[in-house]
Parts: C-alpha cells; structure tokens; sequence
C-alpha cells in the first residue's frame, strides 16, 4: 500500500512538471518555432514550384532531374498543387503575418 501512495506522488509530480514545461516552452519559443514551420513550408513549395513547375505549365529544370527526385515529392504533390492554386488575397497575407 505505501508502495502504490509514492506512485501516485510520483505520476502526479511528473505531471505538474510536464505541464509546467509545456507552459514555459509556450510562453518563451513556440511563436518562433511556428514561425521556422511556416518558413519551412513556405522553402518547401518554391522547391516544388521550382522542380515540378511543369505540373502547373511553369517550366524550369531539365526534365532528368525532375525524375531523380521524383520519388520523394510524389506524396506531397496534390496538397502542394492545392496550395499553390489556392485564390488568396489580401486578407489572408494580413492573416499570414498576425497569426
């Protein structure tokens, strides 16, 4: 019985601590690390645009290459085209920037 009373302490402490982490990690790095994604995501969609602008009548590198790295776009290929079809304007560059 007082084995199972340290175990209780001890889940409840460590969950005081993992909340407290998850509180100072939102209050000091998650607005820059959401930032370094959004970043990410944008590199990542020039990259496609730039290797298969041809899907989208734009293009730019010599077909061979284009095949070499075939492999490893294939699976983000409709969302990328979603994404660079999508109509924007400019309430969602304002929105972009606040959120």
């Amino acid at each position: 019985m007082n084995s199972s009373l340290w175990e209780d302490l001890r889940e409840q402490v460590g969950g005081i601590c993992e909340a407290a982490c998850e509180i100072l990690y939102g209050m000091s790095v998650y607005e820059w690390v959401r930032e370094c994604q959004k970043s990410r995501g944008e590199l990542e969609r020039l990259f496609v645009l730039i290797v298969f602008g041809e899907l989208l009548g734009v293009p730019i590198l010599p077909p061979y290459y284009v095949l070499r790295l075939l492999p490893y776009v294939v699976p983000h290929v409709e969302g990328w085209k979603r994404s660079m079809l999508r109509e924007r304007d400019l309430t969602d560059l304002f929105d972009q920037e606040i959120g």
